[in-house]
């Protein structure tokens, strides 16, 4: 028996448009999007000229980690914070969801980083697949090449059917995202994880290992995770050269460049570009590099990711349509369409007949005009979302 839904008086955001009208769901499907105001006595649950949008893809989170060690030295049951990260970044309209699982750590801290990794990832598939989750979860692993066995931790994740993403990323200071290393200071230093003290002896540490295992490492890993259809990601490239490098191991996402040289080369690799949407919200990186929307004004950017603010993508792209930058229906398409589309998802990401009927229902709040704001603020509310047709949030 067919299961049926129609969501009436809605401002269906569309591929080109917003239209007033209704969406029917069938079975998990959207079935038929019908444009003109809602009759009187009309079926269905009345949105009440709320934007109805696609529901948000997800491919950068590092949020699960707040959950797992909500404060220093504290490790919270990891499938409980599975389900605390979920309910989350649900509520902030996401129906698909990449989590971000490091791997990589320096000699003698292996095993814990290892176990932790391997820990965390079973979670999120064992939670994923008895069905206790409202978004969808895939798993993102972020691969700290200039570590010694970070290609052996690769490995014994293998065997979990929810990886789908990889990230090539190299985190030593002096280059790509902390070419300034003062800036590596601050964030080390201001985590508790060092003193001043400490900071440059492990500066000077950092980079021998990455002079000789980086290379080796980030071609091997690409290697591996092509054979078994896993996206890639390069992570923070900065240079022409780093650019000719991912695009060589078939990397069709640049994750977070750090120049707006290294983002016109991926541009010209074909390379869909992500940016965090708090880059968006600050007004900048809080390292010091390029700005999203730098990239953005000049078409240099394809998708944007909450990174560590699970709020921030649809914040952004209503703050973007608020200051007259980017209209909505464009900026669906950065945090739904898009993203979608770089890890192959083509049954999602957009309000249309066949896909997966993955939606968010979003109310528009108007703040006033402010010191920082001028033109005010526009904060999207989310009211409802839909994945697969069951409302989840």
């Amino acid at each position: 028996m067919s299961r049926e839904t129609v969501l009436t008086n809605a401002s269906i955001v569309l591929d080109d448009d917003i239209v007033t009208g209704s969406v029917l769901i069938r079975d998990g499907h959207i079935a038929d999007i019908a444009t003109g105001a809602q009759q009187p006595g009309a079926v269905g649950e009345d949105l009440e000229g709320d934007y109805l949008m696609p529901g948000l893809v997800e491919l950068h989170t590092d949020h699960l980690e707040a959950h797992i060690q909500p404060r220093p030295g504290t490790h919270w049951d990891p499938v409980p914070a599975v389900l605390a990260h979920d309910a989350q970044i649900s509520g902030a309209g996401v129906t698909t969801v990449f989590d971000a699982v490091r791997i990589g750590a320096m000699e003698g801290r292996e095993n814990d980083s290892t176990a932790l990794a391997k820990q965390i990832s079973e979670a999120i598939s064992y939670a994923a697949t008895t069905g206790m989750t409202r978004a969808e979860h895939f798993i993102h692993v972020r691969c700290e090449v200039a570590a010694p066995r970070t290609v052996d931790e690769f490995e014994q994740l293998s065997e979990i059917g929810h990886i789908r993403l990889a990230s090539l990323m190299d985190h030593t200071p002096g280059q790509r995202q902390y070419a300034d290393v003062e800036a590596f200071r601050r964030y080390m230093v201001g985590k508790g994880k060092l003193t001043n003290e400490g900071f440059l002896p492990y500066v000077e540490e950092l980079k021998k290992f990455a002079a000789r295992h980086s290379i080796p490492n980030r071609a091997e890993i690409a290697r591996r995770a092509s054979e078994r259809g896993i996206a890639l990601a390069a992570h923070d490239d900065a240079t022409v050269e780093h650019v000719d490098e991912s695009a060589g191991f078939g990397v069709l996402i640049s994750e977070f460049p750090t120049t707006r040289v290294a983002a016109e080369e991926a541009r010209k690799r074909g390379q869909l570009i992500v940016m965090g949407a708090p880059n968006i919200m600050r007004g900048g990186s809080q390292s010091g590099n390029v700005a999203a929307a730098e990239l953005l004004g000049e078409g240099l950017l394809d998708i944007l990711s909450s990174d560590y603010v699970p709020a921030s993508p649809l914040q952004a792209v209503f703050l973007l349509a608020a200051e007259g930058l980017l209209p909505l229906v464009e900026g669906a398409k950065l945090v739904s369409t898009n993203p979608a589309k770089a890890v192959g998802l083509d049954d999602r990401g957009a309000i249309e007949v066949g896909r997966h009927a993955d939606l968010v229902r979003v109310r528009a709040h108007d703040l006033p005009a402010s010191e920082s704001r001028p033109r005010g603020h526009r904060v999207p509310v989310v009211r409802g979302v839909w994945r697969e047709g069951a409302r989840v949030s």
